[in-house]
């Protein structure tokens, strides 16, 4: 689905054009139906600790081609930095720098990931050095090119490399899955979480609900969970019967028609569950609206529905699911939906962003309730998605947002929906209260 500009590029002509006057050049993205293997390779794996042993045997039980070196390679797929044990920043350049001759020989669509441990305040040079790494992938995800991408995972003290989170965060970063992710670092906190024997479907056997899903980034949520084996119950407003119907039909979910900003919508979720004799395993609290204006012209009519929608609503329909004692299952997951606008503001959007910065909070405090019955809560922060809504922006304005990140283009609904499923896996019970952007690395924000 790309863009006019982006098709123009890519052909013969454009790509001349673009290459003499510096303009933007977007890789085409390969996402799961262009890139099905769970690692591009050949991979190289960097360090010499002792997990960076454990990660490359890993790899070679998935069958990927691993190296420890990158000599005689003349194409990468994947690079892998563990840097799990360094102490001092010093101690960086030996693991990080072979890395620097060999970034004109990755591939498209390459991934570089690194495992580190995250800062703790206890020593300032082993904090200095921890941090350094966040700062160096965040730079290296800018220089990235061909589609390729950066990240990094953060383990905590004692928590084990061949941890489930850890392991499923891998995954999930070496994958083609992360298409649009880069930039961006998941923290796991706990060796919680079990491992996924079937990667085809590892939502088999669970039940998902997903709220707004009529359309867009909930449409594509919800084929996205059900491609990955979950049975779905989706839930929109009743004005959007027709598309949730076809939806359901397409995908043999359960429908329901609820606004879930009505008086009671908590207590006819629960009742609603009981009557079908289902229980959630997954909750993706995805229904949210937009009416910007500048704060200077805000009016109740704007500000109100969008903090009962984007915000009010999750916070209710949890309370019930939570209080109702059987609306859901053992180490249930529940992924919320942020936006980059809540980590930087945008003009405009001080509704929007004051809802989704409270999205982000709620799902912190809401994974420490879940923790002890094994759950999690998480969310995901979308930058500039391909959807209805944002082809309604002014054109310059559009064109601007779709460049303003290191992959130089818009994101799709799938993608967003990638990263919801992952959160939602049973893998990912050692990630907490994180809120992972899928937006491209977009210049605003962190």
């Amino acid at each position: 689905m790309a863009d006019a500009y982006t098709r123009f590029v890519r052909s013969a002509p454009g790509a001349l054009i673009a290459k003499r006057t510096g303009l933007p050049r977007p890789a085409r993205l390969l996402r799961r139906e262009d890139r099905p293997e769970p690692v591009l390779g050949p991979v190289v794996v960097l360090g010499d600790s002792a997990g960076a042993d454990q990660v490359a045997r890993l790899l070679l039980s998935w069958g990927a081609d691993v190296r420890r070196r990158f000599e005689e390679l003349p194409r990468v797929g994947s690079v892998i930095a563990v840097l799990d044990e360094v102490s001092a920043p010093d101690q960086l350049g030996p693991i990080l720098l072979p890395l620097s001759g060999a970034m004109r020989s990755l591939a498209p669509g390459a991934r570089v990931v690194t495992i580190s441990r995250p800062a703790t305040g206890e020593d300032p040079s082993r904090d200095a050095a921890r941090g350094a790494v966040e700062g160096f992938v965040r730079s290296l995800a800018h220089e990235m090119r061909g589609g390729a991408t950066a990240n990094g995972i953060l383990a905590a003290d004692g928590v084990a490399l061949d941890a489930p989170a850890v392991i499923g965060a891998l995954r999930f970063f070496l994958s083609s899955r992360s298409a649009f992710v880069t930039g961006q670092f998941l923290e796991v906190a706990s060796e919680a979480g079990t491992l996924t024997e079937d990667q085809q479907q590892p939502l088999a056997g669970r039940t998902a609900l997903v709220t707004g899903a009529a359309r867009g980034i909930g449409a594509a949520i919800a084929r996205t969970l059900a491609a990955d084996g979950a049975q779905l119950v989706v839930l929109d407003v009743p004005a959007a019967g027709t598309e949730l119907a076809r939806l359901a039909n397409e995908l043999r979910a359960v429908p329901l028609q609820l606004d879930v900003t009505s008086g009671g919508a908590g207590r006819r979720l629960v009742q609603f569950l009981r009557e079908k004799s289902l229980t959630l395993d997954v909750v993706v609290l995805n229904a949210g609206i937009t009416r910007d204006k500048m704060f200077a012209n805000m009016t109740p009519d704007r500000w109100d529905p969008v903090i009962a929608v984007n915000i009010t609503s999750q916070l209710s329909l949890m309370e019930a699911l939570l209080e109702a004692g059987d609306a859901l299952g053992d180490q249930p997951r529940v992924v919320s939906l942020a936006s980059t606008s809540g980590i930087a503001g945008n003009r405009g959007q001080t509704n929007y962003a004051a809802s989704k910065a409270g999205v982000m909070a709620f799902v912190d405090a809401l994974s420490l309730r879940l923790a002890d019955a094994g759950g999690t809560a998480n969310a995901v922060a979308p930058g500039f998605i391909e959807t209805e809504m944002t082809a309604r922006m002014p054109a310059l304005n559009r064109e601007i947002a779709r460049r303003v990140n290191s992959l130089q283009q818009g994101g799709l609904p799938a993608d967003v929906a990638e990263a919801i499923s992952f959160l939602s896996s049973a893998e990912a019970g050692g990630i907490q209260g994180q809120t992972l952007r899928v937006c491209g690395q977009n210049i605003v924000g962190r």
